[in-house]
């Protein structure tokens, strides 16, 4: 018999979005999930259609194949569907957790290989080891198989025997309403096995717990919760599963003479009004060697200057931020007599400047009316 049109077995258009096709097997499920239709013997089969179809269409590449050549492209892109309830659970842990309350972990799951969790770990670094990069050494607790009894949980000499609750399955049947389910065995937690002698290291666990050193390197320029992913550092795997990944975030503590500004760094300087005026040559510091700075004559309190290239690097570029420098005019708050005299004397001459300036003024003013 031909297949339907997978498109058809889930009620949606052509065109419709990845969650409208989501929705709509979460739908089918339900309906025709066989335990809720013991009565109907073509539930099962509506079940496995509409399994089959949400396999294929909620894969975007799956779906563009099945889209251009229909079920033969199907036969050729590693699916031809499912042989049975077993293999739909353990293909939707996540759809039939969402619609029916439970993790597939109980439908034999629990022994299948589990990816390690992600673990996190706050480094705290000086400002200079951020800007110019670094290699640091940590310590993380990590879980590492029992060396005593070899990861097995029990007392050396001894072996695990078969839990009596699920008689070594891992799982057991529980009723929900009109429901048949399959649950993780609470006895031996899905392992199938007891262990009566515990491990005196483990207390049965079968792991225990390690400090591990490693490298991380620090890439110049990082900021702020920057991350740093170390592949395969985190915690172990389950049953040969693969390890998790590290996260290294990272803490950078304020500096002394530098603030921060995106890749720029920012510097203030102070300089006497007399330097301001007159111009004065300035040395600033850097993140390498000090570098000479001319201020220029009239130089304003508040004004900036850039040096380009003397910041801080920017991730995964050969570009640096720029310095700048924040001028701020010192006004003195002590003076000698003479030095009075001679801010008086600078004070009438620019009084005079002024008057001179307002005299020629209405002067060049007077002469425009006269001469209309």
């Amino acid at each position: 018999m031909a297949k339907l049109d997978y498109y058809d077995v889930l009620g949606v258009e052509r065109n419709a979005s990845q969650d409208e096709i989501k929705s709509a097997y979460r739908k089918r499920a339900f309906e025709f999930h066989p335990d809720r239709n013991q009565d109907d013997p073509d539930a099962e089969s509506k079940f496995k259609e509409a399994a089959e179809a949400y396999e294929v269409l909620g894969k975007a590449e799956k779906r563009q194949t099945y889209d251009h050549f229909g079920h033969e492209g199907m036969s050729g892109n590693g699916f031809s569907g499912f042989s049975s309830n077993e293999d739909i659970f353990g293909s939707f842990s996540d759809i039939f957790g969402e619609v029916f309350g439970f993790s597939s972990r109980g439908r034999g799951g629990a022994n299948r290989p589990r990816a390690g969790s992600d673990l996190r770990y706050n480094l705290d670094i000086s400002f200079r080891e951020a800007a110019k990069g670094a290699e640091v050494e940590i310590q993380i607790p990590v879980e590492i198989s029992c060396p005593t009894c070899d990861g097995s949980g029990s007392a050396p000499g001894t072996e695990p025997v078969t839990c009596s609750q699920c008689g070594g399955s891992g799982t057991m049947q529980q009723a929900q309403g009109f429901f048949r389910i399959s649950v993780t065995c609470p006895q031996c937690r899905g392992v199938g096995q007891t262990i009566i002698d515990p491990c005196s290291e483990c207390m049965g666990r079968g792991s225990v717990i390690t400090d591990k050193e490693l490298n991380v390197r620090i890439p110049a320029g990082v900021d702020n919760n920057s991350r740093l992913r170390l592949r395969g550092e985190g915690e172990g795997g389950i049953n040969g599963g693969p390890p998790g990944d590290l996260y290294v975030v990272i803490r950078v503590e304020p500096d002394d003479t530098f603030a921060r500004q995106g890749q720029n760094l920012i510097l203030g300087r102070e300089i006497s009004f007399v330097e301001a005026a007159l111009g004065h040559r300035l040395e600033v510091p850097t993140l390498d060697d000090p570098v000479k700075l001319d201020i220029p004559k009239g130089t304003q309190s508040g004004e900036v200057f850039r040096l380009r290239g003397l910041g801080l690097p920017h991730l995964g570029s050969a570009h640096e931020g720029d310095l700048l420098i924040e001028i701020k005019v010192k006004t003195p708050t002590r003076l000698n007599s003479r030095q009075e005299e001679l801010l008086e004397e600078f004070a009438n001459i620019e009084a005079s400047k002024l008057t001179t300036k307002a005299k020629d003024f209405f002067k060049k003013a007077k002469d425009k009316v006269m001469g209309e």
